[in-house]
């Protein structure tokens, strides 16, 4: 069933193009010219926040930050061997990424570090490297509420994480 899903839209979209009598490749032209322009905006903001993420975990302030938040963290149910990913996955995907594996094969996948690694990559954002791209591409110099929000949210993913992965046992 899922294979027909792509089909199918492409068929409703060329069933629209000829009912509207629209002209499709010029459309499709400024879709792309549009897309390009978008991604070469967001290019140099993107650039700055890999190199600042990258520059953060070759200099080890995260893994110092998290040692530094452990006795907070422990008290919410989160194991010391995933406080870095706290502080890293808001700001990269990749590097979360990354810094699970090692949590996983240093711990074990079945250990509760590791169970709790993985709920919480899967539970929550790249936050604050979005908003960065989002604010960069549309020059935004504030962002209101949406910074302390977002670092809300993933702090409440993490915790639930950890309280899912006990209360599973």
């Amino acid at each position: 069933m899922t294979e027909l899903v792509i089909p199918v839209i492409l068929a409703i979209a060329g069933i629209h193009a000829l009912l509207h009598q629209t002209d499709v490749m010029p459309a499709l032209l400024k879709g792309v010219q549009t897309g390009l322009q978008t991604a070469i905006h967001i290019l140099p903001t993107m650039i700055v926040l890999l190199t600042a993420v990258r520059m953060l975990r070759a200099s080890g302030w995260i893994d110092l930050a998290g040692q530094m938040l452990e006795p907070l963290l422990q008290k919410t149910g989160i194991p010391a061997e995933c406080s870095a990913l706290v502080l890293l996955k808001p700001l990269s995907g990749s590097g979360g990424l990354a810094l699970g594996q090692e949590i996983m094969r240093d711990c074990g996948v079945d250990s509760y570090a590791g169970r709790v690694a993985a709920v919480m990559l899967g539970a929550s954002e790249t936050s604050l490297y979005t908003i960065g791209i989002y604010c960069g591409h549309l020059e935004l110099k504030k962002t209101g509420y949406a910074i302390p929000a977002a670092i809300l949210a993933d702090f409440a993913a993490f915790i639930s994480a950890a309280l899912w992965v006990r209360w599973l046992g």
